[in-house]
């Protein structure tokens, strides 16, 4: 059966993204690669398990600003932060507001865009999983969005030990959410913390 997760590194204070991403700043000048340098690349080996169940998914959901930094109408010359060979080897469904043809990448992926909101994104997604996992890939928006809508089963956050004190943040216009906790592990580089849906 078909289960969503998502996956999002965050600082202490629920914060996964400045407010002015940008090019030069994927996360916001303030945030920078602080959410993941030190436990996902410097000690990588550390936190095996939890990345690699971030791209276990058949199926991937993203917002437009994880996709990319443009705004407006789309960089047709863009094809994402990853290079030629995106690490998600399976079908991405990019969120935005004006439709996109399909890019192929490298590897297997492929980003679809979709135009008619984050239920039909995912919709969209299990269909194409086949009966695998979907992710929620982020950015903070899209993953509120699918929290708000009720659409997430599994949500796990990497809690990194240090406050940005403004941002955009986990949780923020979700109403009324109840989680059963299942999971914790602290190292001194991140806290991973596991949710179910109630």
């Amino acid at each position: 059966m078909t289960r969503v997760t998502a996956d999002m590194a965050v600082s202490l204070d629920l914060v996964g993204a400045g407010r002015d991403q940008s090019a030069e700043h994927p996360f916001g000048p303030h945030v920078g690669e602080r959410l993941h340098q030190t436990w996902m690349f410097d000690h990588r080996d550390q936190h095996a398990e939890e990345i690699a169940a971030i791209t276990e998914a058949r199926a991937y959901v993203m917002g437009r600003h994880m996709f990319g930094p443009d705004r407006g109408a789309w960089d047709l010359s863009w094809t994402g932060w990853w290079g030629p060979e995106p690490p998600y080897h399976g079908p991405v469904f990019v969120l935005g507001h004006r439709p996109r043809d399909p890019v192929e990448m490298e590897g297997g992926t492929t980003f679809h865009f979709v135009a008619d909101g984050v239920e039909s994104a995912v919709e969209q997604a299990r269909a194409a999983a086949d009966g695998g996992d979907v992710s929620i890939a982020g950015g903070v928006t899209t993953l509120n969005a699918a929290l708000a809508a009720d659409l997430v089963d599994e949500l796990r956050l990497h809690v990194v030990p240090f406050t940005v004190g403004e941002g955009l943040r986990v949780f923020e216009g979700v109403p009324d959410l109840s989680l059963v906790p299942t999971g914790a592990r602290a190292t001194p580089d991140v806290t991973h913390l596991t949710w179910r849906r109630a």
